[in-house]
């Protein structure tokens, strides 16, 4: 997706060499890739001669904005602290970015319960371990 949120739209065949440099994935690979953010609704596909030109279907923020959905859906309540942590200290961040999350997290801070209750179906993360 960021390919074509850069690229505008782009052929399968562009694609194709842009992801080899970075992935090495196979052009199947990428085909495949394609045709299911197609199903998905994230892309949408009109033919051009031979070629198959993509464009995006969804904003690039509304595309981030679902990746962290899927992933905390993914994470016990509990674990986002430790995800967010680590998110921050992997990641080089701008010192406008620090300021932000700064004054985010200080008016967090303001309604912050003690501590964060588990609301994971039985058996799906370890809370009871800890």
């Amino acid at each position: 997706m960021r390919v074509i949120w850069t690229q505008k739209e782009s052929t399968s065949n562009d694609m194709i060499d842009i992801l080899h440099e970075k992935t090495q994935w196979k052009p199947s690979t990428v085909k495949t890739l394609l045709s299911r953010l197609v199903d998905k609704g994230y892309l949408e596909t009109r033919r051009e001669g031979k070629q198959f030109v993509y464009s995006a279907l969804i904003k690039e923020e509304s595309g981030m904005n679902h990746a962290i959905d899927h992933l905390l859906e993914k994470v016990c309540n509990k674990d986002v602290g430790k995800l967010t942590y680590q998110l921050i200290n992997e990641e080089e961040l701008s010192l406008s970015d620090i300021e932000k999350l700064q004054q985010l997290l200080e008016e967090k801070k303001q309604t912050a319960p003690d501590t964060i209750i588990c609301t994971c179906i039985p058996g799906q993360c370890r809370c009871e371990e800890r």
